[in-house]
């Protein structure tokens, strides 16, 4: 994955709870405009888990065909392996750049148990594949070893997301996997410190407000200014600790809504917006007012 700025997308949904791809589209074809290398598709940011089968291969055609530029990456995991290995396939047919599956949830699986899940995922498809791991979500830390380990097992396993927020364990990562492996920081306010530890890349949410300035912060970074990276860094930390007030999607949704994107609300299990938290992040979203005009276009 040669991608260094990728955004999560999130999923818009007609008035009749259905998905919007031709809104999708538009959404994706701005966040590229905007300075996304690539975008993944349906994953916890895109309700992936709330998505059919046939919505999320849906998804993953119509954003290929609006950017056939950026990298694609189709979310197709799930805590079921055969399921994710159907999916895979499916997903394989799309015009999806790469595949991503994420530590099965709720199962509890062992490190050799998710050896072997990855192992079947991977084996299922040409495409090179990134590997998600959230225990925050998952209830499951992926080591480092283990990661290690696959790499060694399966060539087309590619790139990690990792979303621990432990330094410690990013440590471990950079310096276990073969050069060319990519570490991902799957958290906005870890990216600029991953990044100067070996991180890759990031895998945003905020990209789909600050895609310029975080595109802006890692060319800092990559010339050597890094007190400019810095600076653009803690320029963006409100945001990044504003879409999270409460659990992503819902803050980031409802963001996109008010830059004029008809997304919809979020599908249950997630609620509306709280009005504390719309108050808390709609003041920054004036600081994106060209975003805001370029999205209502």
């Amino acid at each position: 994955m040669k991608a260094r700025l990728l955004t999560a997308m999130v999923t818009p949904f007609a008035e009749d709870g259905s998905v919007d791809l031709d809104e999708a589209g538009r959404i994706a074809r701005y966040l590229v405009d905007r300075g996304n290398d690539g975008i993944i598709v349906c994953g916890s940011t895109g309700e992936g888990p709330t998505l059919l089968d046939n919505e999320r291969l849906a998804l993953f055609h119509a954003v290929k065909t609006a950017v056939p530029e950026a990298t694609i990456v189709a979310s197709t995991g799930d805590n079921n392996t055969a399921h994710s290995v159907e999916l895979t396939r499916a997903a394989s047919t799309t015009g999806a750049d790469v595949i991503m599956v994420t530590v099965p949830a709720y199962n509890k699986p062992t490190q050799e148990g998710m050896i072997d899940h990855f192992l079947a995922v991977a084996r299922s498809t040409e495409l090179p594949v990134l590997v998600y791991n959230i225990p925050g979500r998952t209830a499951t830390n992926l080591l480092p070893a283990t990661f290690a380990a696959l790499c060694e097992r399966a060539a087309n396993v590619v790139a990690l997301k990792e979303s621990t927020g432990d330094f410690n364990q990013f440590n471990r990562l950079v310096t276990s996997v073969p050069d060319h492996v990519h570490i991902y920081s799957g958290d906005d306010y870890c990216f600029l410190p991953a990044l100067a530890i070996g991180a890759y890349g990031c895998v945003s949410v905020a990209g789909h407000l600050c895609s310029a300035e975080m595109k802006r912060m890692i060319e800092a970074y990559l010339a050597g200014d890094v007190v400019r990276a810095a600076e653009i860094h803690r320029s963006l930390v409100p945001l990044f600790e504003a879409l999270f007030a409460v659990s992503n999607p819902i803050p980031v949704k409802w963001a996109m809504g008010e830059l004029g994107f008809n997304v919809g609300p979020c599908r249950l299990p997630l609620s509306p917006m709280p009005s504390a938290a719309a108050q808390r992040l709609a003041p920054l979203l004036a600081r994106y007012a060209p975003a805001t005009s370029a999205a209502k276009a």
